[in-house]
């Protein structure tokens, strides 16, 4: 694995693949890899959100998954949507392994032998992955809004408001740059927390950072989300974990994190009232304080003050 560097994009590489990644700053603090959702990049996290983080001592990382932002994309191979590559059997493009190892060779490259790794939807799914692969690289794993690891084909299915998949579909815009922030805008909106105010100019300024769009990518989302995974069952997670979900979640239902709260041993679950599928500015420092106290659960167990989870 090899690092390469462009202005402030940074590259790691997995075999043939190239994943852009970004110190985001807090140098000298706990690592704390940031992993990002299905198609987005990395810069869909917020960054009052990151100042939070490194407010509270992590050095803060985030990285675009293969066939999102600047990281390699594929070859478009056939037609339909990420729920054809869901629920379809046919062999995917790559394996869910592979994308696990994609956020190794960004640690890699980073000089970090191990870190805290938060997920937030699809990246809460690989979050999770990565735990299970990688356990020495991992220290405290958050997963936000995602279901769990090995759920099949049926259960996936039923976590899913499959009505808010019909409307996302639904959603026209005209090619180009503007074309490609409206959509990206009406996606926040309709998955935003109806508990909360929609700030759309934050999430602008998050969505005009975004270099190349994949919101409509149907192809790289079919890609991901039909990625499979072969590797070890949830209940096998041995380290401390943190489960997050908006109670109002109009994509991912929440009983998606009651279940993987409940396969892994220990780990903590919270449900966020009024939260959609985000991160409102409001909860910033509430989700930035739980994984705080969970890095700082994970560094008891490490120096012997607290058991691990059996």
């Amino acid at each position: 694995m090899t690092e390469a560097q462009v202005a402030g994009t940074r590259f790691a590489r997995n075999t043939d693949v190239e994943i852009a990644f970004e110190d985001l700053g807090g140098g000298g603090g706990e690592p704390l890899l940031l992993v990002m959702g299905m198609a987005t990049s990395r810069f869909w996290w917020p960054s009052g959100f990151v100042h939070e983080l490194i407010e509270r001592g992590f050095h803060v990382a985030a990285y675009d998954q293969r066939d999102a932002g600047e990281s390699t994309k594929f070859p478009d191979d056939r037609r339909g949507g990420p729920v054809g590559g869901l629920l379809g059997r046919r062999s995917a493009t790559y394996t869910a392994e592979d994308m696990t190892d994609d956020a190794v060779a960004v640690l890699d490259a980073l000089g970090w032998q191990s870190a805290h790794v938060v997920g937030m939807s699809m990246g809460g799914l690989i979050a999770q992955r990565i735990a299970l692969r990688w356990p020495a690289r991992v220290r405290s794993v958050t997963s936000m809004a995602a279901q769990p690891s090995d759920a099949g084909r049926l259960a996936t299915a039923g976590y899913v408001h499959f009505g808010t998949v019909v409307r996302l579909a639904r959603l026209r815009f005209p090619p180009g740059r503007e074309g490609d922030v409206a959509m990206g805008l009406a996606l926040c909106r309709a998955l935003a927390s109806p508990g909360y105010p929609f700030d759309e100019s934050e999430a602008r300024a998050r969505i005009e950072r975004d270099v190349t769009s994949g919101v409509r990518d149907l192809g790289a989302q079919r890609r991901q989300a039909g990625a499979k995974w072969h590797s070890d069952k949830l209940a096998a997670l041995r380290k401390p974990a943190l489960i997050l979900h908006g109670g109002a979640d109009p994509l991912v239902r929440p009983a998606a994190s009651r279940d993987t709260a409940a396969a892994i041993d220990g780990a903590r679950l919270v449900i966020l009232p009024g939260v959609g599928h985000d991160l409102p500015r409001a909860v910033w420092p509430q989700v930035a304080s739980e994984i705080r106290a969970l890095a700082d659960r994970a560094a008891a167990i490490t120096s012997g003050l607290v058991l691990p989870p059996e």
